[in-house]
């Protein structure tokens, strides 16, 4: 079976968790229930990036320890699994995995090479944990977080990123990694065409209070925070002491696969793979880029403060409509705006109004007009051919939209189903075949079979291929679709109107 390892982008932990980060929990998490669903080893990880300054300067303004300030907000992102209905395999904490540690020192020793000290005087973004150059700001700011940054000089260790400009453009552009959307693809390549300057991979221990993990060989200096954090998609696999895991899902894994927002392509597409190529490690082989949630066209952020909490809407709307929302509306390219109003709407409208009354209607007509047991040996009503064909079609589009990271383009391919039997419930009417055949209408009885067969096949199909993107909500329908001792059981309500 092909091995299947996704992970996410891990978080700052300065706040506690917000939808724009729900967001790539929840497309992972398709993805890792996506393949498990077709036969795939998969391991899915995500955790929290303990080790920054943000998370320090947060600590003070709150008058706590660093240490409990992380401990706590980095708990709330891990519980997030519950509220997000989230399967992850494995949860890492860069400031507490003893993993950790061990791994970012090995992967510092192996780039030995390529590393050297160096005095830099420069702008720093303390936000997006960065120096940046006088032409990539807008108006003087910090272009993600709309801040000046601060003028910053020290002696650090650097990275010779300049020295794998070629390759990295090359592995670029055959596709060896394979960058979605093509607009992200073309924006790393932009920026390997401008020019790649090494980039400072230390900080004062100083500038940094202490916080983080020291520079091996260097203690004066702590390991700078994206270093320290890109590092966890191996140093989680046991890269840094017994490496089974890392063998099994990297070296040998058929995809390694990072889900991640685009603030931080650069990070992932350039920085990460050039210090695998210098670390003579396999790189990985997809990096799939979302864009942003937005609320009143402002990014949700912790900083911007325009945070929506997951948990609160989940708490409210339940799992399911938190998650369908992200799926259904969220494009694959250009930002979302958020409001609850959307989020309700499409609740109402889809898992209520359209796949809560199939089922219902299913269902109650299996109890009503069969005593609760579905008909077998039906013969196929040519009328129903298109909610067959819809069934039939499914898993090979779902499969397609999935793998081109489009996951609105899936679960519209699921959502035909559901419009296909509805529409063939109008059609068909089985309220009055079964009128018809009380009045001695046999052929009227053969046709209800035929719908009512149809039908549940096609509710049984939508459990399955709903699962990935509302997994609870597929495990009731499918609670409500299958015979128990050759009868259905009651039928329930499957999801409520707001």
């Amino acid at each position: 079976m092909p091995r299947f390892y996704v992970t996410t982008a891990i978080p700052y932990v300065n706040s506690r968790p917000h939808l724009g980060f729900a967001l790539e929990l929840v497309q992972a998490d398709v993805l890792a229930r996506h393949h498990r669903l077709r036969g795939d080893r998969v391991r899915f990880l995500t955790g929290t990036d303990d080790n920054s300054l943000k998370n320090v300067l947060a600590a003070r303004a709150e008058g706590v320890s660093t240490g409990d300030l992380v401990d706590r907000n980095s708990a709330a992102f891990a519980a997030l699994r519950d509220p997000l209905a989230l399967s992850f395999t494995d949860f890492i904490r860069t400031s507490r995995d003893a993993r950790h540690r061990t791994g970012v020192e090995r992967l510092w020793r192996a780039c030995a090479h390529d590393l050297y000290r160096h005095h830099y005087e420069g702008l720093y973004c303390v936000g997006c944990e960065q120096f940046y150059a006088p032409a990539d700001l807008v108006d003087g700011r910090c272009p993600e977080h709309e801040v000046e940054p601060q003028r910053v000089a020290e002696e650090n260790w650097f990275f010779r990123l300049s020295r794998h400009a070629d390759r990295l453009r090359d592995l670029v552009l055959d596709g060896t990694v394979r960058i979605e959307p093509a607009a992200r693809r073309n924006e790393v390549l932009a920026f390997i065409a401008a020019g790649l300057r090494d980039f400072s991979v230390s900080r004062s221990r100083e500038r940094a209070h202490g916080w983080g993990i020291p520079v091996p060989g260097d203690p004066d200096q702590v390991v700078y925070v994206w270093w320290d954090a890109l590092g966890n998609y191996i140093t989680s696999l046991g890269y840094g002491g017994e490496g089974s895991n890392y063998r099994r899902w990297w070296v040998r894994g058929d995809r390694r696969v990072h889900v991640i927002g685009k603030g931080v392509v650069r990070f992932h597409a350039v920085y990460w793979l050039a210090m695998l190529l210098s670390a003579g490690e396999p790189l990985p082989t997809d990096i799939l880029v979302h864009d942003y949630l937005t609320t009143d066209g402002r990014k949700i952020s912790k900083s911007a403060g325009a945070a929506v909490d997951p948990v609160a809407l989940a708490d409210r709307y339940g799992p399911d409509a938190v998650r369908w929302w992200l799926l259904r509306d969220v494009p694959r390219v250009g930002d979302a705006d958020f409001t609850e109003a959307r989020l309700v709407a499409r609740a109402n409208e889809d898992l209520a109004n359209g796949l809560g009354n199939l089922v219902s209607r299913v269902t109650v007509m299996v109890h009503r007009y069969r005593d609760g047991r579905p008909p077998v040996g039906a013969v196929p009503d040519a009328d129903a051919e298109p909610v067959a064909k819809a069934c039939r079609e499914a898993p090979d589009l779902v499969r397609a939209a999935v793998d081109d990271f489009d996951f609105r383009r899936a679960t519209a391919a699921v959502w035909r189903i559901v419009e296909e039997a509805n529409r063939y419930v109008e059609q068909v009417r089985p309220w009055d075949l079964a009128r018809a055949e009380r009045g001695g209408d046999t052929g009227a009885g053969r046709r209800l079979d035929s719908a009512l067969s149809a039908l549940l096949a096609a509710c049984r199909v939508l459990a399955r291929e709903l699962t990935p993107f509302v997994p609870t909500l597929a495990a009731r329908v499918s609670e409500q679709c299958v015979t128990l001792s050759g009868e259905l059981p009651q039928p329930q309500p499957l999801f409520p109107r707001w």
